[in-house]
Order: C-alpha cells, then sequence, then structure tokens
C-alpha cells in the first residue's frame, strides 16, 4: 500500500542526526528519499558498533532506512553538474550545510530554483539566517546549551548537563517534517515551490520556552520564568521499596484519589493543595511528601494502586527493560529483519499509522553509493556516462554496475 507521501521524490543532502532523522521519517511516510553522500559517507556511519561493514554503524542503520545511497563529490563541478540533473526529478531538496559553503557549491535556493521552480528547498541551520549567530556551526550540544536545558537541570538541583539523548536535533528534524509537508501542501493547492528554513536555535528554544515563559509570558513580568511543577527537585521517579515507580498526580481528581491512598484525605481539603495554581506554589513540599510516602511499599504494589484508583503511572525502564517492553512488542515496535550486508538486525518501525494509506515496511539502510548507478540512469544518463563519472572520481560507492538492490 503507498504512504501518503508516495509519489514525492526527495534529495537528501543532509547527515549526522537533523536531517537523516528528518528524511528518514518523510521515507516512513512513503517518501523516495535519495540520499546524497560524500564520497566518504555520511559521518554517522562510524558511530556505534558495526556488524560486518565498518562503514554501517548502529546509528546509521537506524537512521537511514527506506533510503536509496548515491556517492557524489559535490566539489568537483561534474558532481554538482551531475545533481542538478537529478534536481529535475526532485520535489524536495533537504540539506544541512551551512549557508556560505551552499552558495559556493551552487546550492543556495535561487541556483536550485532555476533548475527545479518548483522545488520545496529546506535547509536546516544551526541559527536564523538574519541574527547575529547567522552562518555560525552548531550542534545539538552546543544547541541544548544555548536553550538553557543544562541551566533547567541546575536549577533543579543538579549539576548542569546535556539531555543524554541528541534532543535538539530531533526536535528540529521533527519541526522539518512538519515544514516540509506544509511546502508541499501549499505546492499542491498553487502550483509554487518556496524555501523553508528550519534553525536549531529557534526550534529548540521554541520548545522550552513554551513551557517556562511563564511569568515573563506578561508585559510586564507576572513572576520569573520557569514552570514550577517541572522544575522542582522533588520532580523525578520516586524510590518504592525495592526500585523506582513514575506517577503524575496532575489534576484535582488524581490528588483527590492520592490522598485516599495514603490515607490522608484532609490533605485534598488543604488550601496548599486544593486547586492545581496553590498546588504549583507548593509543588516541592507536595513532592517531597509524595516521595517519602512511595518508599513504603514495592513498585508492584504501587502500579496496581494507581491502576486501581486511575492514576498515570509506570515503571521506570532502563534502554533494556525498554527493549523488552511488553506493549512496544505486543504493537510491532520493533521488527527483525535481514540486512543484504550487515546480517539479522533489529530495526524500528514508524510510530504512527494511517487507517487509509500506511506505507510498506521500509527497506534496510543503504551502504555508501549503493544505488548510484540506478539513480543516474532514472535521470537520463547512459552506462558510458556513469562510468565516465566513476573513472572520473565523482561517483563512489560501487565500481561495477550493481547486482543487488534496485
Amino acid at each position: 500500500m503507498a504512504g501518503p507521501l508516495s509519489g514525492i521524490r526527495v534529495l537528501d543532502l543532509s547527515s549526522v542526526l537533523m536531517g537523516p532523522s528528518a528524511t528518514q521519517a518523510l521515507a516512513e511516510m512513503g517518501a523516495s528519499v535519495i540520499k546524497v553522500e560524500s564520497p566518504t559517507g555520511d559521518t554517522t556511519r562510524k558511530i556505534g558498533p558495526s556488524a560486518r561493514t565498518d562503514s554501517m554503524g548502529s546509528n546509521f542503520l537506524n537512521m537511514n532506512r527506506g533510503k536509496r545511497s548515491i556517492a557524489l563529490d559535490l566539489k568537483h563541478p561534474l558532481g554538482v553538474k551531475t545533481l542538478r540533473q537529478l534536481l529535475i526529478q526532485a520535489d524536495v531538496l533537504i540539506h544541512n550545510i551551512r549557508p556560505q559553503a551552499a552558495a559556493r557549491l551552487g546550492l543556495g535556493y535561487e541556483a536550485v530554483a532555476a533548475v527545479k521552480p518548483d522545488i520545496v528547498y529546506c535547509a536546516l541551520n544551526g541559527f536564523g539566517s538574519t541574527g547575529p549567530y547567522a552562518g555560525q556551526s552548531a550542534y545539538d550540544d552546543i544547541i541544548q546549551g544555548l536553550a538553557g536545558l543544562p541551566a533547567l537541570g541546575a536549577q533543579s538541583g543538579e549539576p548542569p548537563r546535556y539531555v543524554p539523548t541528541p534532543i535538539a536535533d530531533r526536535v528540529a528534524g521533527l519541526q522539518a517534517v512538519i515544514a516540509v509537508t506544509g511546502a508541499l501542501l501549499h505546492r499542491e493547492r498553487t502550483g509554487e515551490g518556496q524555501m523553508v528554513e528550519v534553525p536549531m536555535f529557534e526550534s529548540m528554544a521554541h520548545v522550552v520556552l513554551s513551557d517556562h515563559l511563564y511569568g515573563r509570558t506578561f508585559i510586564p513580568a507576572r513572576g520569573q520564568a520557569g514552570y514550577t511543577r517541572v522544575l522542582s527537585p522533588s520532580r523525578h521517579p520516586y524510590q518504592t521499596a525495592d526500585g523506582h515507580v513514575c506517577v503524575l498526580i496532575y489534576t484535582d481528581r488524581h490528588w483527590a484519589a492520592f490522598f485516599d491512598l495514603v490515607d490522608r484525605p484532609d490533605l485534598a481539603a488543604d488550601p496548599r493543595y486544593a486547586t492545581m495554581r496553590a498546588r504549583n506554589v507548593n509543588i516541592d513540599t507536595l513532592y517531597g511528601f509524595v516521595a517519602e510516602t512511595l518508599q513504603c511499599k514495592t513498585t508492584e504494589a504501587w502500579l496496581a494502586a494507581f491502576r486501581s484508583a486511575d492514576i498515570p503511572a509506570g515503571p521506570m525502564n532502563t534502554l533494556d527493560t525498554l527493549i523488552d517492553d511488553p506493549h512496544l512488542n505486543a504493537v510491532g515496535f520493533f521488527e527483525e529483519i535481514d540486512h543484504p550486508s550487515e546480517g539479522r538486525i533489529r530495526a524500528l518501525r514508524a510510530p504512527v499509522s494511517w487507517s487509509r494509506s500506511h506505507p510498506e515496511p521500509l527497506c534496510a539502510a543503504p551502504n555508501l553509493g549503493e544505488h548510484g548507478w540506478a539513480i543516474l540512469r532514472e535521470a537520463g544518463l547512459g552506462e558510458p556516462d556513469i562510468a565516465a563519472l566513476r573513472e572520473a572520481g565523482v561517483l563512489g560507492g560501487p565500481a561495477l554496475k550493481p547486482a543487488g538492490r534496485a
């Protein structure tokens, strides 16, 4: 069955995590994604363990499913010329090349639109192009720091540290998916292509400040910035008699049910805890009470009690128990597939589903330049032309016409 983006062709010039996470999401919706790599390949090919091929690390395998790979040297004039031929058939170009470098390569929006006027051109940058940080390099750690995430941890009483997953890359990647699909809808209605710019810093600041602008939402300010409940030092998985439990006692009903569970119905009427506004003011004291109370029973006992009271709760998974989580396995979240070069691997399926246009399972992540010959033939190049590009060092990947995957 065709996915909702079936028929859309994406030229993916991005690397590392932000762009590849976006283009894999587009592939998960049925788009045909051509990953354009340098002759040495995306740097994430070397991140994480590999099974048989050094350039097929675990992180690359998990971020590049559903794509075909062509390796082109875009620093060579023939490489850029070849890419322009691929552009003619493309609907979307997405890259995370810094604007100055993109312009030098002849891949700025104006140059690309001259070849393909209705292209949806998505530039993933560290910062917006009109601000004082424009053009600076950026990685996830830098953006997390600028967006205040380590400081939020410090404000909660912990040493400042980065969120231990590249969250800024993922947030900006999702913003890119939203932007691209919105621009495609605009093109469907009007026939117009356009450039969309997705800056990491602004994307992450939007997420952080949507919660933490708080009292500074108002002019003049009605208090400090920072969502008090979320910043409470006592907001953490609670220790039980034999482990930890994650519970969010949130609404008036939840709190009344919890106070009944722990034989303290009097606290429901306490003016410090009777309303959400009052609880936010006194959240440290309240969460401290929860933390002390939950130590008296086992995790399973608390989970059963919370289920009976309809209070949202769950166990605290580790990475290993997450992989073995019964719900994820019951819904088919994991797929075991045979990679053509790497053998049996575990893969993650798309987390969303469609009732009418659910796409077919993604193919495995490609080897470097694996599909170059087929992609160039689709663009109208003959075998002698492709061989000449290979001979000139412009086309990387297999030395001969591949006999494997199309």
